[in-house]
């Protein structure tokens, strides 16, 4: 069922949605949040919002700053993610040739799968030093502005993709209406060359390549991507090998999963 028609389904449980959406405020960078920022995010009102920070404390997925009024994050919302980290054993047959590529290129490469509207990464190994994006296991970014996230995009069916757009406008309107147009050069990009390239999003002077991954992996469309400083991708032969380097590396990880 497409994610946009289950708060309609009568097996759908509001409150326990309510809860994870009010755990998915936090970012990095923002620790601590008030119920003033939870009624601004989630559009709950102020009552429901109070009971579910009641509650989710009890349970230990948020800890309350009685001095600062505000909430962080639980350990159990740690414990909560880690089966599902330790059960990947992708990462495991990955991590070497992450490393890799990410010292030839001088870059970081990662791991990500699709949460709503965003991708989120599983993984990253990183070669690189001064004012690089650091990107770690949990970061995430808008699906429709980055190479990861048109990448899945472009290997998702067309109901799941449609879905997916869907959330996009609703969640990042200005950046669906700045991107969106770009999807078809994107798809047609992947068709021929096997990875899709696009400026970084956090540095737009960096180069991102992504490429998914051809079969299903637990279920999940999983996308690889690499990114470089530009001062090391300036020439189309370059952005070339930085972008063939990857379809080895996933195909690569494809044969040792037993996918080829």
């Amino acid at each position: 069922m497409p994610a946009d028609d289950l708060p309609q389904d009568k097996q759908f449980a509001s409150t326990l949605a309510n809860g994870l959406e009010l755990l998915q405020c936090f970012k990095p960078g923002e620790p601590l949040l008030g119920n003033r920022e939870f009624v601004a995010r989630t559009g709950l009102d102020k009552a429901t919002v109070s009971r579910l920070c009641f509650t989710l404390t009890a349970l230990g997925y948020l800890r309350h700053d009685i001095k600062l009024g505000k909430y962080r994050l639980g350990a159990a919302v740690l414990s909560m993610g880690y089966p599902l980290l330790a059960s990947m054993i992708l990462r495991q047959v990955a991590r070497p040739l992450m490393n890799e590529l990410a010292s030839e290129v001088g870059g970081t490469v990662g791991i990500g799968i699709r949460d709503r509207a965003e991708m989120v990464y599983m993984d990253t190994a990183r070669s690189e030093e001064g004012d690089a994006p650091l990107i770690d296991i949990g970061a995430s970014m808008p699906l429709i502005a980055t190479a990861i996230g048109r990448a899945w995009l472009t290997r998702a069916d067309p109901i799941e993709r449609e879905s997916a757009l869907n959330q996009i406008k609703v969640r990042y309107p200005k950046l669906f209406a700045e991107h969106a147009r770009r999807l078809p050069q994107t798809m047609r990009e992947m068709a021929s060359r096997g990875y899709c390239t696009n400026p970084g999003y956090f540095q737009p002077d960096r180069l991102a390549v992504a490429v998914p991954m051809s079969r299903l992996v637990n279920s999940e469309i999983v996308v690889f991507n690499c990114t470089v400083p530009a001062a090391r991708a300036a020439t189309p032969d370059t952005q070339q090998r930085v972008g063939l380097r990857l379809v080895t590396l996933v195909r690569s990880v494809e044969v040792a999963l037993g996918l080829r």
